[in-house]
């Protein structure tokens, strides 16, 4: 349950990047009640997870979703580039964090 938890934690810093994007774009409510609610879960999240796994693993793998999750989505929906190398360097991170979950 606790892997269950912290995907979800990655997932919703995912969330929280997306609301840093919206209120830097238009300010408003919806955008800051995104930004201060998907951190704010993410972290209740990641604390949860951290009760069992390890705090150097549950913050690498946390990142790591947060990193890839976040980078995938600003190039399928902002915009951004999608050159072989970041996709490359994407995939880098996947299996790091896939390793560590191998590990821990």
């Amino acid at each position: 349950m606790t892997w269950v938890s912290l995907i979800f934690a990655g997932l919703f810093e995912v969330i929280g990047v997306m609301g840093i994007t919206q209120v830097n774009r238009t300010p408003s409510f919806r955008s800051w009640a995104v930004l201060v609610g998907g951190f704010s879960i993410s972290f209740f999240l990641l604390s949860f997870a951290m009760r069992e796994i390890p705090m150097g693993t549950a913050y690498a793998v946390w990142t790591g979703i947060g990193t890839v999750g976040s980078a995938l989505v600003g190039m399928l929906f902002y915009g951004e580039a999608k050159d072989k190398l970041r996709i490359f360097c994407i995939a880098l991170v996947i299996i790091a964090v896939a390793g560590l979950k191998l590990i821990a």
